[in-house]
């Protein structure tokens, strides 16, 4: 029987030694273990807020009385509101919701303040973009306190008696889009860019990195084929794929979750298309540029962290930081998301996504003209 050998420390700082020159070749890896804890510091401690102020209002004013104005610095001083521009009708009111441009609009009607001091309890309306409840419950309860404290000053003489009523301004609120606040509302369709973008970049990041490893890259290498053909064909099974989970959410969604579908869902499978290709070019860019498969997963880790973090799918887009909002509108995951709740939820056409769209195919342009040009150099 084989005597046990006694710990030895020289063994021992032999094998960490060799760690640590391991992983400072694996810079990659190196990257990772040191990059992701900073990434979700500095999103989760600066970037993502759960109570989002500053959000953009738009006004629709057909009286400029001195209460309509009084009424109007109280909602500003809120913190909540920020008047961005100012519309002229009903119907521009509702484009500019439809298409995402801002969270609110206030409109305030004709002979506002004449209603007013005639102890009328005229109305004020707050129509919301409440496709995402997060976004727009805690600007909206704070309205009422805010309308009815502002107008103290007016409450006076021949109008004291409305001091004591439930006040002297009637708020009616229209939450649009999903006016009983249900979460899956909003949740669901965006889950449908989350599990795209989780599930083709990370498998497209393999496909360069598999043949290097199975040794069968000089094959291909050798083929009389453009690395356009190459890249273009290890893309298209997995668009078909990534249909498939567009179909499953969609039917989930539809029959589990009770989740409207008001638009086209043919706009939404076409657009679809675009934002699979999209993030299978950035799959298979990672996989040019990665030497291993661990290096490829990594990399479309360290891709879809932020996407889903500042898309706006885990919380409200607008309540980051302006820096955030910048970087999170690189991501093709916070247009798709926009893109397919405003089909779903607001019925929204190709001419309201089309915005969304072109930087979607903005971001795959880009991707695939890096994915060949890294895919060039392997051919040298």
């Amino acid at each position: 029987m084989k005597k046990r050998r006694e710990f030895s420390f020289e063994r021992f700082w032999a094998i960490v030694v060799k760690e640590f020159i391991q992983m400072r070749r694996d810079r990659v890896t190196f990257a990772m273990m040191v990059g992701i804890p900073l990434i979700q510091l500095i999103l989760f401690g600066f970037a993502i807020n759960s109570d989002p102020k500053h959000l953009p209002a738009a006004l629709l004013q057909a009286d400029h009385g001195p209460q309509a104005r009084t009424l109007l610095q109280a909602i500003q001083n809120s913190g909540y509101f920020d008047f961005v521009r100012k519309v002229h009708s009903e119907t521009e009111a509702r484009d500019i919701l439809a298409r995402g441009r801002v969270q609110f609009v206030v409109n305030i009607p004709e002979n506002f303040s004449r209603d007013f001091l005639r102890g009328d309890h005229p109305f004020i309306l707050i129509e919301a973009d409440a496709t995402d409840p997060a976004a727009t419950g805690n600007a909206l309860g704070s309205l009422a306190s805010s309308l009815n404290s502002a107008l103290q000053n007016d409450l006076k003489g021949p109008l004291a008696f409305l001091a004591g009523s439930d006040g002297p301004v009637a708020l009616r609120i229209h939450a649009l889009y999903n006016p009983e606040a249900i979460t899956q509302y909003n949740i669901v369709p965006g889950l449908m860019g989350v599990v795209l973008t989780m599930t083709m970049v990370m498998i497209t990041g393999l496909a360069i990195t598999r043949e290097r490893e199975r040794g069968t890259m000089e094959n291909l290498l050798s083929m009389p084929t453009r690395p356009f053909e190459v890249l273009l064909g290890k893309i298209i099974p997995y668009i078909l794929v990534g249909y498939v989970q567009i179909g499953l959410i969609l039917v989930a969604a539809r029959f589990l979750f009770r989740v409207p579908m008001i638009g086209s869902l043919l706009l939404l499978l076409v657009v679809a298309f675009i934002f699979i290709t999209a993030n299978l070019a950035m799959g298979i860019t990672f996989s040019t540029v990665a030497t291993n498969q661990l290096q490829a997963v990594q990399m479309a880790f360290f891709f879809f962290l932020p996407s889903l973090l500042l898309s706006g799918f885990m919380f409200p887009f607008r309540g980051m930081p302006h820096w955030a909002q910048k970087l999170g509108e690189v991501f093709p995951l916070t247009h798709f998301l926009r893109i397919v709740r405003g089909i779903l939820l607001k019925g929204n056409g190709i001419e309201d996504v089309a915005l969304e769209l072109w930087q979607i195919v903005l971001f795959t342009a880009i991707a695939l003209f890096i994915g060949v040009k890294r895919y060039r150099q392997t051919l040298d």
